[in-house]
């Protein structure tokens, strides 16, 4: 193996590695795209948190939001923070292959969690901070938590712009990007310009979100946002329900309708492995334990570890995708409306008269929850 590359300045003061370096290392360790941003705080970013969260747009979400001091500091990740070397892993892929029956009811899951692109980013970011490190320089990864906006460092570090869907956008290449860090005490110079807004007059997210959650350009309301709702705890609420469909997890309609991911469905994407998981069996997961549930979908974001949402947000696509004279319909409903859990037993009721087995409610036994007895009174 050859030795790390020297880079001690003639006078023997340390000297940062080359930004190209960097980039290249990070290219060849599968990220799509790199730059650098100075490590300066995200002062508008911040306010910007702090204003929606005032307003109740973050619906309970803790993501960023939980300290937007903290999430828009690099240097409390690492006192002494100098720069940030921003990339971005491609997540765009083919479809696996069905393999379900057909006449059973399957829900959706978001591109982001077929598979764990986190891990493969966090990877390619480790790539980059070794080479950091090789040199003498401090290095931390950042990715997928309430440390840092990455978004916001995407858009300084010139990978991208902000679309008005909130997410961010690569140029020629759209928005199937998970986004991660490197804050390091390197004193690296900016790779590229910012790039300019690409989105013009087009408003195809704001009009395609089925809920309505995009209520300005770049501005989510998460109390409608369906990507939030699966995550958020408590009762599904009632009225964006039916927009949930066949999802389970995650939302992708403002990306499916976005003019630069729509350009590239000619473009060949790389196949998914064997294990992706685009849709689940929902007579399945409904019928599992909660040591199953974790095991298969513990690295989704769940409420508290609490197998129960899954349930729940399989109750509500079950109602909107099933056929209520299905008999495993009928008998999983009839097993969820006996369950333990009176927020499981809630969403059965509701899935029960959607799907128009009111003669299922019948046999229930006698109910004391609220919840339950609230969607028993529902009509």
């Amino acid at each position: 193996m050859a030795p790390p590359p020297d880079h001690t300045a003639p006078s023997g003061r340390r000297q940062a590695p080359p930004v190209d370096e960097l980039v290249a290392t990070g290219r060849a360790a599968g990220l799509a795209a790199l730059g650098v941003a100075p490590a300066e705080p995200f002062e508008r970013t911040r306010g910007d948190l702090e204003e929606r969260k005032a307003a109740g747009l973050h619906g309970g979400m803790q993501f960023t939001y939980r300290n937007p001091a903290r999430s828009t500091e690099p240097s409390r990740i690492l006192d002494g923070a100098m720069a940030l070397v921003v990339g971005a892993y491609g997540y765009r892929r083919e479809a696996p292959e069905a393999d379900s029956d057909a006449a059973r009811p399957v829900a959706r899951v978001a591109r982001y969690a077929w598979e764990d692109h986190y891990a493969r980013l966090r990877d390619g970011l480790d790539a980059v901070a070794d080479v950091l490190r090789a040199g003498g320089w401090r290095a931390v990864v950042v990715a997928d938590s309430n440390a840092l906006v990455d978004r916001e460092a995407a858009v300084r570090a010139g990978i991208g712009w902000y679309g008005k869907s909130s997410n961010v956008l690569l140029p020629g290449a759209g928005s199937w990007f998970v986004l991660g860090s490197v804050v390091t005490d390197a004193p690296l110079a900016p790779a590229a310009e910012p790039v300019e807004d690409g989105c013009g007059g087009c408003r195809r997210c704001l009009d395609g979100c089925p809920t309505g959650a995009i209520v300005a350009p770049g501005v989510v309301d998460a109390r409608r946002c369906l990507a939030w709702l699966v995550q958020a705890d408590g009762p599904f609420p009632v009225e964006w329900r039916e927009a949930l469909g066949d999802r389970i997890y995650g939302c992708d309609d403002c990306q499916e309708v976005c003019p630069p991911n729509r350009r590239r469905r000619g473009e060949p994407a790389a196949a998914s492995p064997p294990d992706a998981e685009a849709e689940v069996d929902l007579l399945e997961l409904l019928a599992a334990s909660d040591d199953d549930l974790l095991a298969r979908h513990g690295r989704w974001y769940i409420p508290r570890r609490e197998p129960r949402y899954l349930r729940r947000n399989a109750l509500v696509a079950l109602a909107n995708t099933a056929t209520g004279d299905h008999p495993d319909v009928a008998a999983t409903l009839t097993g969820c409306l006996r369950d333990d859990d009176p927020l499981v037993r809630a969403h059965a009721v509701w899935a029960a008269r959607r799907l128009g087995r009111e003669d299922l409610l019948a046999m229930m036994a006698p109910e004391d929850d609220p919840d339950v007895c609230e969607e028993l009174a529902r009509r």
